[in-house]
């Protein structure tokens, strides 16, 4: 009954051992690990810069509108009193928006 038993421990110890991980196996992981991390760094630089480069955009838009809207109010309308409280608000939503 011993037999039977010693057995049975040797068995199930020899099936952990085999599916225990090596340190080969871990190496593998952390190379895997680290090839993702640069991945992930490298994703994260690319969408920075799209992000800057829509921001300018956006920016160079909205100052281009400021422009045709006031080029239409000295044009059309001619006061200075509305011009100048459009301009309050477009630069309000600017910096509610971080564009300046």
């Amino acid at each position: 009954m011993a037999d039977e038993q010693d057995n049975l421990v040797l068995h199930l110890l020899r099936e952990m051992r085999a599916n225990m991980a090596t340190k080969e196996d871990i190496a593998d992981l952390r190379a895997e690990v680290h090839s993702l991390r640069a991945d992930v760094a490298s994703d994260i630089h690319t969408l920075d810069e799209k992000i800057s480069v829509t921001r300018k955009e956006l920016s160079d838009q909205i100052v281009g509108l400021r422009r045709a809207v006031v080029e239409y109010h000295s044009a059309v309308i001619g006061h200075g009193v509305i011009i100048s409280e459009l301009e309050a608000r477009l630069r309000r939503v600017e910096q509610q928006l971080n564009l300046q």
